[in-house]
């Protein structure tokens, strides 16, 4: 059952997305992406021009005269949305919970494939498929995705992206654009990647948090690993302390980086209390200048 407090935070999430897709992102997702291939329309006589290699034979020797075939872009396409709601996305220090930021930004791609009049799905997963909605179009069904980003209740604690990647690989029968969103606090994911990659477009979306990056000079404190819930105290007084921490955690992005290197997906960044309008219409746009060379 709805409350009046998850319908309002559904709509604030409507406002807010169905804005930024009308203005700040206006036009970059239909340029970013083609259609998921060329359905044959019509057979005409040659013209002066035309490429050779598009004259229908058959055609040309029943008629006695060239004729070649036309073919148009099949625009429509399936984007499915691969949310990760393992317990380091209920981690937020700006404001934002990263399991809020992902609810956001997965509405506006959401918002965006309905308006170009493509299908959208979501599977949320954490060490297992948490849910999945099937792919289809319209308004309501971006709202229930929505729902489903704000209300779940996660039954597992850790990432495992291998598993969210086998359960796509079986269920979706075509090509699609997708997107997985995560924290990537999890390893050994590349074989299944390089999988998905062979029959899929796949986006990777990084979000992150500054306080997993850097450790604030406050003292002893006690961390707690959220997803494996191991806890330990820290001396973030020691600059030692910090380094160290500073230094695993670069290592871990370069390490993560030329993975994706490795694989030819080229990530995008975003981070909790900043836009992420930014980032994802930079993506676009430079999938769009490669379009066209």
């Amino acid at each position: 059952m709805l409350t009046n407090e998850l319908i309002k935070k559904i709509r604030r999430i409507q406002i807010r997305t169905t804005h930024l897709v009308s203005n700040a992102m206006a036009g970059q997702y239909h340029s970013a992406f083609k259609g998921r291939g060329m359905e044959f329309e019509e057979v005409r006589p040659y013209q002066l021009g035309d490429d050779v290699r598009t004259i229908d034979w058959n055609v040309s020797a029943r008629t006695g005269a060239p004729h070649v075939k036309l073919f148009r872009e099949e625009r429509e396409l399936t984007v499915m949305l691969a949310v990760d709601l393992s317990r380091s996305q209920f981690f937020g220090s700006n404001g934002q919970l990263k399991r809020e930021l992902v609810a956001e930004l997965a509405a506006t791609i959401a918002f965006s494939a309905i308006r170009n009049n493509d299908k959208v799905g979501l599977l949320c997963f954490t060490d297992r498929v948490e849910r999945y909605v099937p792919p289809r179009k319209g308004t309501r069904h971006v709202l229930r995705i929505i729902r489903e980003l704000l209300t779940i209740q996660p039954v597992g604690r850790r990432t495992d992206i291998s598993a969210a990647m086998d359960e796509l690989n079986r269920v979706l029968k075509r090509r699609s654009v997708l997107f997985i969103v995560s924290d990537f606090q999890d390893s050994d994911y590349e074989h299944s990647l390089r999988i998905a990659r062979r029959k899929h477009d796949v986006i990777p979306v990084i979000d992150s948090d500054q306080r997993e990056e850097l450790l604030p000079d406050v003292g002893l404190i006690e961390l707690t690993d959220q997803e494996s819930g191991q806890r330990v105290m820290v001396d973030t007084s020691s600059r030692k302390v910090r380094q160290r921490y500073a230094a695993a955690r670069h290592e871990e992005r370069a390490s993560r980086k030329q993975a994706f290197r490795r694989m030819r997906l080229e990530p995008v960044e975003i981070r909790t209390g900043e836009s992420f309008v930014e980032p994802l219409t930079d993506y676009f746009r430079k999938r769009e200048r490669r379009r066209s060379r």
